[in-house]
């Protein structure tokens, strides 16, 4: 039996009946439960600006990541004004990240929650607030590295009332202090009952709408109500209280759950993302979700309001949630999203253009990109494309390169170009074709967290990154260098991806992943990034497979060079970046053999000369093996390569150039001297190089030098080779400055130094021999490069090659060995050296030479 709390409920109800319209009566049963605690709970109904407050925080609701911490905690506030664009753009912090002062650290109480006392004008030390709409607030830990926030990873809120006005908060349910206020309960099941509280700052009419229904009314400053949830997808509840002449309102959304109807997806709709289907004029959306209970999809044709229309269907096997949507103007392009379970909000995975409202600012304007829903929900959102402009190919008959001939230029449009576009990466084609390079390699370019990034915190592999320019861009950059005789690599990130991803989102509590169908809770080897994909698990092979037949058929690209392949393993070596295990890590794995003999054949049946590159750096077998199947791998000679051009020559042996040093029949890997991911050579010349009497290393004309005679080396060594981006002109800045991954200074003005200009001839002229002279594909090769001076002898059906330098900084005396007993052509100097009768000859430092028994050809 249910009873009145107080005479006080009693008159307050019989004034309901009495003042009742419309027959609108609320439930005249007083809701017995105590008021609702959410993550946030305040010590007044109202938060007024002059007036102390206690907010109270339990830290086991919300997401969970302060959960059970006892260490100090501190508040991190600011404002919201009417100035603020979004919820985002706090205003006046008043509070320091790097600081744990006393005036906003927060008090333990008994029971395990944590409090602070605000008087919002002293805090802020402003006196007025005219301007303010919230507060914005987190709960961090000491460093910074956990923060309390909302479920769905927002910020918290609090509206700012004023005495001058009536206003109105819901005491239960429970709320979570997001922007829109949704129920701390995530969802309720359909029929459910919601007991409802409001409370009002001054007496006057109290008004319980649902969905724009009127459902409960009355006069005074407190009204319950026993809410029957009868409708499915989100619940909108207003709350509106009318007093001397104003009015307030303020909502909030509760989830009800849907009966899910179970239905087969339909013949010739992809498992994921969208089917476009002109001749029919439906879209089918569909998502990879298991163990998910509900996921309905959201628009801007909807206003991003979850309705029983827009339930999605799930197939008998629980993985995949679909919906067919027949209702879209074919002109336009729209934005969605992915609704689950009720709370969580995700774009789509597949999605080839996102727009984040958190970064998209700085990008350069775009004709089919829609603006971001404002308003109507948060988060990244999924762009929809109907009315674009297909892209026609130029180039239909492109020959690639062959392989092992091929010479890459590897570069990061960020740091290579002042416009940062591809529009003017075409412009670049040109100096590329100067060079002589027959191969470009982007860093990625997939959709990346934030814009300033090399791009290896993918976040959504099918996207591409707006920071760069469109796809029709990207496409007509690809189609030129083809056009130029030009292979185009794409740098591919797929041992990981990072937080922002939906499919990371999916199966994320409290900042850690929880069970997931494509990555790893825990990462299984060392310098693993962001959240580890699961190779061997068939919903990460599928992706996997996805994103490869994507962008190879939708940019007709040649290759693919894919960060860390040897983290696709499950085999687990630890996190630890010890010597030991790292060692283990590289050790000879099957699983992975097999992993990657699986994506390659499935590449290689849809090209059968598409360029896969591996960044692997296994022990040899593993590579060996790998090779076998076609692969390519990363050969980095970056350390041997810099201590000879600097001078210091101990730890300078380059036999790893040579296929025989790896054990392999052929040079199926590619050799660099510099990548993005290592130091520059003239930067530690210059820094760090060898002196002696009159000759140092130091000195700039004298380090570049010495890179022409490093790159005489690596030019001539069979094998495709690769250079990264501006090493051509002895780039000098450390990979540190501005911070490892930051951005860094253009040098374009190298090219008016003549003596950096030299170096870029050299460059030139090496590539040139490397591709007219098929000796340095097929010739056989006789090596001795673990000394000061250092030579290999190539030969191959009469023609011989000798690459011959002394990398001291002092002269050396060379015993010429009857092998070498000739009559040489210098291609360099264009003379002949007749060492016919030589028993030695004098190297000075830095000499050397690139002797054929024939004229090396040019074009």
């Amino acid at each position: 039996m249910k009873t009145y709390k107080s005479l006080g409920y009693l008159l307050i109800t019989l004034c309901w009946i009495v003042a009742c319209k419309k027959d609108v009566k609320p439930d005249i049963d007083t809701i017995e439960e105590e008021t609702a605690q959410g993550i946030v709970s305040l010590s007044n109904n109202f938060l007024y600006w002059d007036e102390t407050t206690t907010l109270t925080f339990d830290l086991a609701k919300g997401n969970k990541e302060l959960a059970n911490h006892s260490s100090d905690l501190f508040l991190h506030a600011g404002l919201l004004l009417t100035s603020s664009t979004s919820e985002k753009e706090w205003k006046e912090v008043a509070t320091a990240w790097d600081k744990n002062l006393d005036s906003y650290k927060l008090k333990r109480e008994a029971d395990g929650r944590y409090s602070i006392a605000i008087h919002p004008a002293s805090f802020f030390k402003r006196t007025q607030a005219n301007d303010v709409t919230h507060i914005a607030f987190l709960v961090r830990n000491a460093d910074g590295s956990k923060v309390a926030r909302n479920t769905d990873g927002s910020d918290m809120y609090w509206s700012i009332s004023s005495k001058q006005r009536p206003d109105i908060t819901f005491k239960a349910p429970a709320v979570q202090p997001t922007f829109v206020p949704q129920s701390e309960k995530q969802s309720f099941a359909k029929g459910e009952e919601l007991p409802i509280r409001l409370q009002a700052s001054q007496s006057g009419t109290i008004t319980l709408s649902l969905n724009g229904q009127e459902i409960a009314t009355g006069q005074g400053n407190e009204l319950q109500h026993k809410l029957q949830l009868n409708g499915t997808g989100q619940q909108h509840i207003q709350a509106r209280i009318e007093a001397n002449g104003q009015r307030t309102i303020k909502e909030l959304t509760v989830f009800v759950e849907s009966d899910v109807e179970v239905a087969d997806l339909p013949e010739g709709i992809n498992k994921n993302g969208v089917t476009i289907n002109r001749d029919k004029q439906e879209i089918s959306f569909a998502l990879t979700a298991p163990d998910k209970s509900s996921v309905f999809l959201l628009g801007n044709f909807n206003n991003f309001q979850a309705t029983q229309d827009y339930a999605m269907k799930r197939t008998a096997d629980g993985n995949t949630w679909w919906i067919t949507v027949r209702s879209l103007d074919f002109q336009k392009n729209y934005t969605y999203q992915f609704l689950i379970d009720g709370q969580l909000k995700i774009a789509d995975p597949y999605a080839r253009l996102v727009l984040d409202p958190n970064h998209d600012g700085e990008v350069a304007s775009n004709p089919y990109l829609p603006s971001y829903p404002q308003g109507a929900t948060q988060g990244i959102v999924s762009v929809l494309s109907l009315n674009n402009t297909a892209y026609t190919w130029q180039a239909t008959t492109f020959n690639r390169p062959d392989a092992f001939d091929l010479v890459i230029y590897e570069l990061h449009v960020r740091d290579f170009l002042d416009q940062r576009n591809y529009k003017t990466l075409r412009d670049s084609i040109s100096y590329l074709k100067r060079l002589g390079v027959n191969a470009v390699e982007l860093m990625p370019i997939q959709e990346f967290e934030a814009n300033s990034s090399w791009g290896y915190n993918p976040s959504f592999h099918f996207a591409l990154d707006k920071y760069y320019g469109t796809t029709n861009e990207l496409k007509a950059f690809i189609d030129e260098c083809h056009q130029e005789g030009i292979a185009v690599i794409l740098d591919m990130v797929l041992n990981h991806a990072f937080g922002q991803s939906p499919m990371v989102r999916l199966y994320q509590q409290s900042g850690s992943l929880t069970t997931n169908p494509w990555f790893n809770i825990t990462p299984t080897h060392p310098y693993n990034v962001g959240y580890d994909f699961n190779h061997e698990s068939p919903f990460t092979q599928q992706f996997t497979k996805d994103v490869i037949a994507f962008w190879m058929d939708e940019f007709n690209v040649d290759g693919f060079r894919f960060d860390l392949s040897k983290g696709f393993t499950q085999r687990n070596s630890g996190t630890d970046e010890s010597d030991g295990a790292v060692q283990q890590w590289s050790a000879y794995d099957a699983s992975r053999i097999a992993i990657w003999k699986n994506y390659h054949n499935f590449i290689r049946e849809r090209d059968q000369n598409f360029y896969v590159i591996l960044e692997h750096f296994a022990e040899d077998r593993e590579e060996r093996e790998l090779a076998s199947e076609g692969m390519f791998l990363w050969n980095n000679l970056n350390h041997a390569f810099n201590e000879a051009t600097m001078g210091y020559n101990n730890n300078s042996d380059m036999s790893r150039l040579f296929a025989d040093a790896h054990g392999f029949d052929q040079p199926r890997f590619v050799s660099y001297m510099e990548s993005h991911d290592e130091e520059r050579l003239m930067y530690k010349n210059l820094q760090y190089g060898n002196t002696n009497s009159n000759y140092s290393a130091k000195e700039l004309a004298t380090a570049l030098e010495r890179m022409k005679q490093a790159a005489a080396f690596l030019f001539c060594a069979p094998g495709p080779k690769m250079i990264w981006q501006f090493g051509e002109l002895g780039y000098d800045i450390s990979i540190d400055e501005n911070g490892r991954t930051g951005e860094k200074p253009l040098k374009w003005d190298y090219l008016k130094d003549a003596k950096r200009y030299s170096l870029f001839a050299h460059y030139a002229k090496l590539i040139d021999w490397k591709r007219q002279n098929s000796i340095f594909r097929n010739g056989t090769v006789n090596h001795h490069v673990n000394g000061a001076v250092k030579y290999y002898v190539l030969k191959e059906a009469g023609q011989e090659v000798l690459v011959i330098g002394n990398f001291d900084v002092v002269t050396h005396n060379f015993t010429v060995l009857a092998d070498l007993q000739k009559n040489w052509h210098d291609n360099l100097a264009g003379v002949s050296r007749d060492w016919r009768s030589k028993s030695s000859i004098t190297l000075t430092a830095g000499q050397y030479y690139i002797l054929s028994i024939n004229k090396l050809n040019n074009k």
